[in-house]
């Protein structure tokens, strides 16, 4: 349902819809930032999935390769503002995915660096950030939430192109 204007009242992006343009925006350039890190250093972002001990090496592999794909076409939807909705929730859940990670590398002892932003692997122990980078995906999780709740934003597709606000 579209808000009709009100007499004498200047007609314009509603506040929370450019609030939600920042938003979408900033998640954008986050996974658009962090894909771009590891795609260019493949090998790199394997090594970093690995120093979490979590997966084999083939599945370490997989994850390393794909993790970067996903998240740069998160960060086209997000910017393009195309199936915003999807990609918030898609963003939420990954991000989720990292707290737990990391979570999961802190309970165990390991001393690593999250390589969210394509450098990581082992670091010393007094180097370690665990809970400033859980803070930050969590930051970024509930970022995403906005969109998912109000998808709606100045200068997206979604509504162009598919008639959705």
């Amino acid at each position: 349902m579209r808000r009709q204007p009100t007499p004498g009242v200047r007609s314009g992006p509603h506040v929370l819809d450019v609030v939600g343009l920042g938003v979408r925006l900033g998640l954008a350039g986050v996974l658009g930032y962090a894909g771009w890190t590891k795609v260019v250093d493949l090998t790199g972002s394997v090594q970093n999935v690995l120093a979490y001990e979590l997966f084999s090496y083939e599945v370490a592999r997989a994850v390393g390769v794909l993790l970067p794909v996903l998240e740069l076409a998160l960060a086209a939807l997000l910017l393009l503002g195309l199936l915003t909705r999807g990609a918030a929730a898609a963003t939420a859940v990954l991000m989720t995915v990292f707290v737990v990670g990391i979570a999961s590398a802190w309970a165990r002892g390991l001393s690593i660096d999250c390589g969210c932003f394509g450098t990581g692997g082992r670091v010393a122990p007094e180097e370690t950030r665990y809970l400033a980078e859980m803070l930050r995906d969590v930051g970024f999780v509930a970022m995403a939430a906005w969109l998912v709740v109000r998808p709606r934003t100045p200068f997206s597709l979604d509504h162009h192109l598919l008639g959705r606000t």
